[in-house]
């Protein structure tokens, strides 16, 4: 898939620079900033989703007590 986007004219430099530093293309650094914040944008977005859902009162939600029960830890 191609994907358009406008960088900071900084961010830009520095990506040059790291670029013609080590022979790589720019769009191999991209792709492995994109490959390694991709599971912490989902965990922080994801989260986040979750908890606005659950204080709309759209999310269902268990005290520790109705987990350790569900899971059979109380006898």
């Amino acid at each position: 898939m191609a994907v358009s986007l406008r960088l900071d004219p900084e961010i830009e430099q520095r990506l040059d620079h790291l670029a013609a530093q080590t022979g790589r293309a720019k769009s191999y650094y991209l792709r492995e900033l994109i490959e390694g914040g991709l599971d912490d944008l989902e965990g922080f977005y994801l989260a986040d989703a979750t908890m606005e859902r659950v204080r709309k009162g759209e999310e269902s939600v268990l005290d520790a007590a109705e987990v350790r029960k569900s899971i059979a830890m109380d006898h």
